[in-house]
């Protein structure tokens, strides 16, 4: 009974009266506007990102990958030495790893100027074991090496023509070049061109971010060459062309 009393004093209301106010649409619209802005806020950081990355990726040089005469396939351009997980800092060293390794140090160490003997020799050295390190180091101050060669403007430019491992040692190796050293005294040019047999044994120590391929130079020699060897050297390609 009380029910239906309520329905009818309902009923006799005005129908106006159950119509809502006009701040409760306005307050409605203003939060719905304030959630598009702070949404498009949001959006505007992640365009940006996208964008950054978009524009990373275009100005990043082509990969290039050269496939030699062995079937060996390598990038081209300057690359940065990285260590990956999977490696691990006591794997052993790649072929292609001791190879360009004794690649580097010959290069360094037989190509300079006076302007750049410093930096390549010391490059070279710390290429090297502690004790060769030594040794080498202390023939170069006692003979003065870096002041002659800075005194006669003397230069040298190597050419590798061939590199071998040992069948015997596969950390020793056995390198054929030829090194044009330029001396010039008195407003006077000489020019030796010297072909040379070059031994290098490699050493291997655990890898690190200083030595990403966990090699060094333990043994290191050089003697010149003639005769039927030196004619065979010289007709060998440039190895470094080659490659």
């Amino acid at each position: 009974m009380w029910f239906k009393r309520n329905k009818e004093q309902e009923a006799e209301l005005p129908k106006k009266l159950s119509y809502s106010r006009y701040y409760e649409h306005d307050g409605a619209l203003r939060a719905y506007a304030n959630r598009a802005m702070v949404l498009a806020f949001l959006c505007v950081p992640a365009t940006l990102l996208a964008l950054g990355f978009a524009v990373y990726v275009r100005v990043q040089p082509p990969t290039v990958i050269r496939v030699d005469e062995n079937g060996q396939a390598g990038i081209l351009g300057p690359q940065k030495p990285s260590l990956s997980i999977t490696q691990g800092v006591a794997a052993e060293p790649s072929e292609f790893e001791k190879r360009a390794f004794v690649r580097q140090f010959l290069e360094r160490y037989l190509n300079f100027s006076p302007s750049n003997v410093s930096r390549n020799w010391a490059d070279s050295l710390n290429m090297m074991t502690a004790n060769l390190r030594r040794n080498a180091f202390g023939g170069m101050q006692k003979e003065n090496l870096v002041g002659k060669i800075q005194d006669d403007q003397s230069s040298s430019e190597f050419q590798l023509r061939s590199l071998e491992a040992a069948k015997d040692d596969p950390l020793t190796y056995t390198a054929f070049g030829v090194k044009e050293i330029h001396h010039l005294h008195d407003h006077n040019e000489s020019v030796d061109k010297v072909v040379s047999e070059f031994h290098v044994r490699l050493v291997v120590e655990k890898r690190s971010e200083q030595n990403p391929s966990g090699l060094l130079i333990g043994e290191y020699w050089e003697r010149a060459i003639e005769g039927e060897k030196r004619d065979w050297v010289l007709q060998q390609a440039d190895f470094a062309g080659q490659k």
